[in-house]
Protein backbone atom coordinates (compact mmCIF):
# COMPACT_ATOMS: atom_id res chain seq x y z
CA UNK A 1 0.00 0.00 0.00
CA UNK A 2 1.07 3.71 -0.90
CA UNK A 3 2.54 5.85 1.75
CA UNK A 4 0.38 8.85 2.69
CA UNK A 5 1.27 11.72 0.24
CA UNK A 6 1.75 13.71 3.87
CA UNK A 7 1.88 17.41 1.94
CA UNK A 8 -0.87 16.59 -0.13
CA UNK A 9 -3.64 16.00 2.68
CA UNK A 10 -2.06 18.63 4.74
CA UNK A 11 -2.85 21.39 2.08
CA UNK A 12 -6.50 20.27 1.59
CA UNK A 13 -9.16 22.28 3.00
CA UNK A 14 -12.65 21.18 3.45
CA UNK A 15 -14.91 24.03 2.71
CA UNK A 16 -17.36 25.35 5.32
CA UNK A 17 -20.57 23.41 4.58
CA UNK A 18 -24.21 24.93 5.36
CA UNK A 19 -27.29 22.14 5.58
CA UNK A 20 -30.76 22.47 5.53
CA UNK A 21 -32.37 19.90 6.95
CA UNK A 22 -36.40 18.66 7.14
CA UNK A 23 -38.38 15.85 9.35
CA UNK A 24 -37.78 13.59 6.43
CA UNK A 25 -33.93 13.75 7.22
CA UNK A 26 -34.72 13.44 10.73
CA UNK A 27 -36.64 10.45 10.25
CA UNK A 28 -34.40 8.72 7.70
CA UNK A 29 -31.43 8.97 9.93
CA UNK A 30 -33.17 8.07 12.93
CA UNK A 31 -34.44 4.54 10.29
CA UNK A 32 -30.47 4.50 9.73
CA UNK A 33 -29.44 3.83 13.10
CA UNK A 34 -32.09 1.23 14.03
CA UNK A 35 -34.45 3.36 15.66
CA UNK A 36 -38.26 1.43 15.43
CA UNK A 37 -36.72 -2.34 15.33
CA UNK A 38 -37.03 -3.09 18.97
CA UNK A 39 -39.73 -4.14 20.52
CA UNK A 40 -38.63 -3.13 23.36
CA UNK A 41 -38.19 0.38 23.57
CA UNK A 42 -40.78 3.33 22.56
CA UNK A 43 -39.04 5.25 19.99
CA UNK A 44 -42.04 6.34 17.78
CA UNK A 45 -41.00 10.46 18.76
CA UNK A 46 -37.80 9.48 16.47
CA UNK A 47 -39.71 8.31 13.66
CA UNK A 48 -43.35 9.93 13.18
CA UNK A 49 -43.49 13.36 12.47
CA UNK A 50 -46.44 13.98 14.88
CA UNK A 51 -44.32 14.71 17.85
CA UNK A 52 -40.33 14.52 16.38
CA UNK A 53 -37.49 14.75 18.05
CA UNK A 54 -33.94 14.71 16.58
CA UNK A 55 -31.45 11.81 18.20
CA UNK A 56 -28.70 13.96 19.84
CA UNK A 57 -26.21 11.98 17.40
CA UNK A 58 -27.61 13.18 14.38
CA UNK A 59 -25.03 16.09 14.91
CA UNK A 60 -22.87 13.30 13.48
CA UNK A 61 -23.97 13.56 9.85
CA UNK A 62 -24.92 17.05 9.85
CA UNK A 63 -22.99 19.80 8.45
CA UNK A 64 -21.12 17.64 6.48
CA UNK A 65 -20.50 16.82 2.26
CA UNK A 66 -20.32 13.12 3.67
CA UNK A 67 -17.78 11.19 3.13
CA UNK A 68 -14.41 13.64 2.26
CA UNK A 69 -11.88 11.12 1.97
CA UNK A 70 -12.90 10.05 -1.27
CA UNK A 71 -12.29 13.38 -3.00
CA UNK A 72 -9.21 12.76 -5.07
CA UNK A 73 -7.73 15.84 -3.71
CA UNK A 74 -7.53 14.79 -0.19
CA UNK A 75 -4.79 12.32 -1.36
CA UNK A 76 -6.17 9.11 0.57
CA UNK A 77 -6.63 5.56 -0.20
CA UNK A 78 -10.22 5.56 1.50
CA UNK A 79 -10.75 1.68 0.97
CA UNK A 80 -8.21 1.06 3.51
CA UNK A 81 -10.00 3.27 6.16
CA UNK A 82 -11.74 2.43 9.28
CA UNK A 83 -13.20 4.17 11.83
CA UNK A 84 -10.95 4.09 15.25
CA UNK A 85 -12.49 6.71 17.73
CA UNK A 86 -15.53 9.12 17.81
CA UNK A 87 -16.44 11.94 20.21
CA UNK A 88 -19.29 13.77 20.12
CA UNK A 89 -20.27 17.19 22.82
CA UNK A 90 -23.87 18.52 22.39
CA UNK A 91 -24.14 22.26 23.55
CA UNK A 92 -27.88 22.13 22.61
CA UNK A 93 -30.48 20.28 21.90
CA UNK A 94 -30.27 18.94 18.26
CA UNK A 95 -33.90 20.57 16.23
CA UNK A 96 -35.99 18.30 14.10
CA UNK A 97 -36.19 20.45 11.60
CA UNK A 98 -32.97 23.76 10.93
CA UNK A 99 -29.85 24.89 9.22
CA UNK A 100 -26.48 24.61 10.87
CA UNK A 101 -22.95 25.24 9.33
CA UNK A 102 -20.30 22.44 9.85
CA UNK A 103 -16.27 23.64 9.79
CA UNK A 104 -14.28 20.59 9.93
CA UNK A 105 -10.82 20.62 9.95
CA UNK A 106 -7.95 18.18 10.40
CA UNK A 107 -6.29 18.19 13.86
CA UNK A 108 -3.89 15.59 14.17
CA UNK A 109 -1.29 13.18 12.16
CA UNK A 110 0.31 9.94 13.32
CA UNK A 111 2.46 7.57 11.53
CA UNK A 112 2.75 4.14 13.21
CA UNK A 113 5.76 3.05 10.62
CA UNK A 114 6.32 1.63 7.43
CA UNK A 115 3.42 -0.56 6.47
CA UNK A 116 1.86 -0.32 9.58
CA UNK A 117 -1.20 2.73 10.08
CA UNK A 118 -1.70 6.16 9.60
CA UNK A 119 -4.02 7.87 12.10
CA UNK A 120 -5.85 11.18 11.17
CA UNK A 121 -8.14 13.19 13.78
CA UNK A 122 -9.85 15.61 12.43
CA UNK A 123 -12.89 17.79 13.89
CA UNK A 124 -16.05 19.17 12.72
CA UNK A 125 -17.95 22.37 14.65
CA UNK A 126 -21.56 22.28 13.99
CA UNK A 127 -23.16 26.07 14.71
CA UNK A 128 -26.32 27.88 14.25
CA UNK A 129 -26.38 30.21 10.85
CA UNK A 130 -25.63 33.21 13.56
CA UNK A 131 -22.92 31.76 15.20
CA UNK A 132 -23.99 29.86 18.01
CA UNK A 133 -22.95 26.51 18.98
CA UNK A 134 -24.62 23.50 18.87
CA UNK A 135 -22.23 20.42 18.53
CA UNK A 136 -18.67 19.56 18.23
CA UNK A 137 -17.26 16.11 16.70
CA UNK A 138 -13.99 14.39 16.73
CA UNK A 139 -13.02 11.15 14.63
CA UNK A 140 -9.97 8.98 14.39
CA UNK A 141 -9.44 7.45 11.06
CA UNK A 142 -7.31 4.64 10.98
CA UNK A 143 -6.01 4.03 7.36
CA UNK A 144 -4.42 1.02 6.95
CA UNK A 145 -1.06 0.41 5.66
CA UNK A 146 -0.05 3.92 4.96
CA UNK A 147 2.70 4.75 7.45
CA UNK A 148 6.27 5.20 6.58
CA UNK A 149 6.23 9.28 5.80
CA UNK A 150 8.05 10.35 9.35
CA UNK A 151 5.58 12.12 11.87
CA UNK A 152 5.48 11.43 15.40
CA UNK A 153 4.44 7.98 16.49
CA UNK A 154 1.01 8.61 18.95
CA UNK A 155 -1.91 11.60 18.52
CA UNK A 156 -1.85 13.61 21.58
CA UNK A 157 -4.79 13.73 24.34
CA UNK A 158 -5.92 11.04 27.18
CA UNK A 159 -6.59 7.83 25.94
CA UNK A 160 -9.55 6.35 26.69
CA UNK A 161 -10.16 4.08 30.00
CA UNK A 162 -11.07 0.53 30.70
CA UNK A 163 -14.71 0.12 31.57
CA UNK A 164 -15.23 -0.57 35.63
CA UNK A 165 -14.02 -4.45 36.49
CA UNK A 166 -17.23 -5.18 37.71
CA UNK A 167 -20.65 -6.67 36.28
CA UNK A 168 -22.30 -4.00 34.41
CA UNK A 169 -25.24 -1.85 35.67
CA UNK A 170 -27.71 -3.04 33.42
CA UNK A 171 -27.81 -4.25 29.52
CA UNK A 172 -29.99 -3.32 26.28
CA UNK A 173 -30.12 -5.64 23.24
CA UNK A 174 -30.87 -3.62 20.18
CA UNK A 175 -30.96 -5.31 16.45
CA UNK A 176 -29.52 -3.73 13.62
CA UNK A 177 -31.32 -4.57 10.09
CA UNK A 178 -30.08 -6.18 6.91
CA UNK A 179 -30.40 -3.11 4.99
CA UNK A 180 -29.60 -0.75 7.57
CA UNK A 181 -26.12 0.59 5.95
CA UNK A 182 -28.28 0.99 2.59
CA UNK A 183 -30.55 3.12 4.77
CA UNK A 184 -27.78 4.92 6.76
CA UNK A 185 -26.16 5.90 3.69
CA UNK A 186 -29.23 8.37 2.43
CA UNK A 187 -27.77 10.67 5.62
CA UNK A 188 -25.02 11.45 3.42
CA UNK A 189 -21.67 8.87 4.08
CA UNK A 190 -21.75 7.29 0.51
CA UNK A 191 -18.84 5.15 1.05
CA UNK A 192 -19.24 2.10 -1.26
CA UNK A 193 -17.75 -0.10 1.36
CA UNK A 194 -20.94 -0.37 3.39
CA UNK A 195 -23.15 -1.65 0.18
CA UNK A 196 -20.53 -3.41 -2.03
CA UNK A 197 -19.94 -7.00 -1.78
CA UNK A 198 -17.07 -7.23 -4.06
CA UNK A 199 -15.45 -3.86 -3.19
CA UNK A 200 -15.86 -5.12 0.77
CA UNK A 201 -14.48 -8.45 -0.20
CA UNK A 202 -11.29 -6.86 -1.96
CA UNK A 203 -10.14 -5.00 1.81
CA UNK A 204 -10.22 -8.21 3.75
CA UNK A 205 -14.50 -8.09 5.08
CA UNK A 206 -16.45 -10.68 3.58
CA UNK A 207 -19.57 -8.68 3.24
CA UNK A 208 -20.43 -4.87 3.31
CA UNK A 209 -19.97 -3.77 7.25
CA UNK A 210 -22.35 -1.09 9.44
CA UNK A 211 -20.84 2.48 9.28
CA UNK A 212 -19.00 3.21 12.39
CA UNK A 213 -21.45 6.25 13.06
CA UNK A 214 -24.57 4.04 12.36
CA UNK A 215 -23.35 1.98 15.02
CA UNK A 216 -22.69 4.46 17.29
CA UNK A 217 -26.23 5.75 16.64
CA UNK A 218 -27.65 2.55 18.01
CA UNK A 219 -25.12 2.64 21.07
CA UNK A 220 -26.28 5.87 21.69
CA UNK A 221 -29.90 4.74 21.72
CA UNK A 222 -29.38 2.21 24.45
CA UNK A 223 -27.40 5.18 26.53
CA UNK A 224 -30.34 7.21 26.17
CA UNK A 225 -33.03 4.92 26.96
CA UNK A 226 -31.09 3.41 30.05
CA UNK A 227 -29.32 6.92 31.54
CA UNK A 228 -31.71 9.72 30.13
CA UNK A 229 -35.06 7.37 30.21
CA UNK A 230 -35.12 8.27 26.46
CA UNK A 231 -35.24 12.07 26.60
CA UNK A 232 -32.53 13.28 23.92
CA UNK A 233 -31.80 16.46 25.42
CA UNK A 234 -30.63 15.60 27.95
CA UNK A 235 -27.57 13.79 26.11
CA UNK A 236 -24.48 15.71 26.43
CA UNK A 237 -21.39 13.74 25.36
CA UNK A 238 -20.33 10.72 24.27
CA UNK A 239 -17.13 8.99 23.44
CA UNK A 240 -16.11 5.56 22.29
CA UNK A 241 -13.33 3.32 20.69
CA UNK A 242 -14.43 1.07 17.48
CA UNK A 243 -12.96 -2.30 17.88
CA UNK A 244 -14.55 -4.60 15.43
CA UNK A 245 -17.26 -3.85 12.36
CA UNK A 246 -21.08 -4.75 12.87
CA UNK A 247 -22.59 -6.47 10.02
CA UNK A 248 -25.78 -5.65 9.20
CA UNK A 249 -28.41 -7.94 11.26
CA UNK A 250 -26.19 -8.08 14.22
CA UNK A 251 -27.94 -7.52 17.61
CA UNK A 252 -25.39 -4.80 19.83
CA UNK A 253 -25.74 -5.36 22.91
CA UNK A 254 -25.06 -2.38 25.14
CA UNK A 255 -23.22 -2.56 28.76
CA UNK A 256 -23.55 0.25 30.81
CA UNK A 257 -22.14 1.29 34.49
CA UNK A 258 -23.42 4.18 36.44
CA UNK A 259 -20.50 6.62 37.54
CA UNK A 260 -23.44 8.30 39.87
CA UNK A 261 -22.40 11.66 38.80
CA UNK A 262 -24.02 12.49 35.59
CA UNK A 263 -22.01 10.44 34.14
CA UNK A 264 -21.51 6.49 32.60
CA UNK A 265 -19.58 4.21 31.35
CA UNK A 266 -19.85 1.74 28.35
CA UNK A 267 -19.08 -1.37 26.12
CA UNK A 268 -20.60 -3.08 23.09
CA UNK A 269 -20.92 -6.17 21.36
CA UNK A 270 -22.30 -8.97 19.06
CA UNK A 271 -22.95 -11.79 21.56
CA UNK A 272 -23.62 -13.88 18.69
CA UNK A 273 -20.02 -13.77 17.21
CA UNK A 274 -18.30 -13.42 20.16
CA UNK A 275 -16.97 -9.86 19.44
CA UNK A 276 -16.86 -6.63 21.39
CA UNK A 277 -16.94 -3.67 18.58
CA UNK A 278 -16.87 -0.46 20.90
CA UNK A 279 -15.16 -0.10 23.82
CA UNK A 280 -13.68 2.30 26.35
CA UNK A 281 -16.92 4.74 26.33
CA UNK A 282 -17.92 7.29 28.31
CA UNK A 283 -20.62 9.44 28.10
CA UNK A 284 -22.66 12.37 30.30
CA UNK A 285 -25.82 13.90 30.79
CA UNK A 286 -27.71 16.37 32.01
CA UNK A 287 -29.52 19.71 30.79
CA UNK A 288 -27.74 21.29 27.70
Amino acid sequence: MAVLDIDKLLAYRLPEYRESYDMRDTILYALGVGAGLSDTVDELDFVFERDLKALPTMALVLGTPGFWAMDPKAGLDWKNILHGEETLVVHRPIEATGELVGSTRILDIADKGPGKPVMIRSRRELTTLSGLPVAETTGVWVLRGAGGFGGVRDLPGDPLPAVPDRGADCVIDLPTSRNQALVYRLSGDRNPLHADRELARSVGFEEPILHGLSTMGVIGRALLHKCADGNPDHMRSMRQRFTAPVVPGDVIRTEIWDEGDGSARFRASVPERGIVIADCGVATFGTV
